[in-house]
């Protein structure tokens, strides 16, 4: 899948899995649960035990209809070893501009991690597909990101931190492209007992939001045409 099409890919879903976990075992079960709760998209955090190998395995196992990312990735070393993996995408919680110079050259999408305007320009500037923006919740959450979009409307941002089912709304009514979502949606109990219906029914929940605040917002945009 290239560039173009993993872009879109991660837009039409709008949701990013973060899974972080203790094991592979664990980190694939939540990839499986994710999948089956109607997002198949993951980022396979390279915190987790033997990531570049599950990273592997799992594109290998899920034929292309898993889209599978490696984040937490710091260098332009790690994101050569999650390339040669077969990971479609990468994803950085600060900026490292070599890793994004490595990505634009190898032509694999990345979502460079930022948090002031200055960093998101840079970013942006450098290449990086999508700007992650971590921590969000922090900093202000969906009003931040509102923030961000007034002097930056081009720029595609995906907030990280602070997304939940409460705030999935907020968030894509204040300009984000997509979400990314940690232990809201993989919950680190479920993961420890090996409940994946837990997670299941989580991701479920977050695509219905979402989907719902789409929809609002096409029928706003509508209405304000008319």
């Amino acid at each position: 899948m290239n560039k173009d099409r993993v872009r879109n890919r991660i837009v039409e879903v709008g949701i990013v899995p973060v899974i972080r976990a203790s094991s592979p075992q664990e980190a694939r079960l939540a990839a499986d649960a994710v999948a089956e709760g109607g997002i198949p998209i993951v980022e396979i955090t390279m915190t987790v035990p033997g990531a570049v190998e599950l990273i592997r395995e799992l594109v290998k196992t899920s034929a292309g209809r898993l889209l599978v990312g490696a984040g937490t990735v710091l260098d332009a070393e790690m994101a050569r070893r999650c390339r040669d993996a077969g990971a479609q995408f990468l994803v950085s919680p600060g900026l490292d501009l070599d890793t994004v110079a490595f990505a634009v050259r190898e032509e694999i999408l990345i979502m460079a991690g930022a948090l002031t305007p200055t960093e998101v320009i840079t970013a942006w500037k450098a290449g990086s597909d999508f700007v992650k923006v971590f921590p969000c919740g922090q900093v202000g959450g969906a009003k931040y990101i509102k923030a961000l979009k007034g002097p930056l409307p081009d720029i595609p941002l995906v907030p990280t931190g602070g997304v939940n089912l409460k705030t999935v709304s907020e968030f894509i009514e204040a300009g984000a492209a997509a979400l990314g979502v940690g232990g809201e949606l993989v919950q680190r109990e479920a993961l420890q007992s090996g409940d994946s219906e837990v997670i299941v029914e989580n991701a479920r929940k977050f695509v219905a939001v979402l989907r719902e605040a789409r929809a609002r917002m096409a029928s706003q945009a509508v209405t304000q045409a008319d």
